[in-house]
């Protein structure tokens, strides 16, 4: 009933909750909303996995904490009021992007060489700004 529990909780605190079976547990991270992480501390491979099947988390971590968000190679989402898909790293440019490509040409140069007709010149400097362009 504690206050800390009525929000998400995004540190640096962390409570823990005593439970006699497991059963209770998850019944008790089922009846709040949707958690975006979910921390097991065990070296119980079978209750581990016992704990991924039946709660709903947006990512786990399995006898640490935090750690995920050291790596923007972990994509972390949430599911239900933590939010919807992947972020973390590009995986947040990714979700919350709405990607439009915009060119915009200045007037004040044309370069000469990008119209036909090709001679080898003009395919060795279109190839050579395409290069330093895109980092190829």
């Amino acid at each position: 009933e504690s206050k800390i529990m009525q929000e998400e909780i995004f540190g640096p605190l962390l409570p823990i909750i005593e439970y006699s079976e497991i059963e209770e547990a998850i019944e008790l991270i089922k009846s709040k909303p949707k958690p975006l992480a979910l921390y097991i501390y065990s070296k119980n491979k079978k209750f581990q996995n016992y704990i991924i099947d039946n709660c709903p988390f947006g990512g786990a971590m399995i006898n640490d904490a935090v750690l995920q968000f050291a790596s923007s190679q972990f994509p972390i989402g949430g599911v239900g009021d933590s939010g919807i898909g992947s972020y973390h790293g590009k995986y947040s440019f990714d979700t919350f992007s709405q990607k439009r490509g915009i060119i915009n040409h200045k007037t004040w140069f044309d370069a000469w060489f990008r119209y036909p007709p090709y001679d080898s010149l003009k395919h060795k400097l279109l190839k050579f700004f395409i290069k330093s362009r895109l980092k190829i």
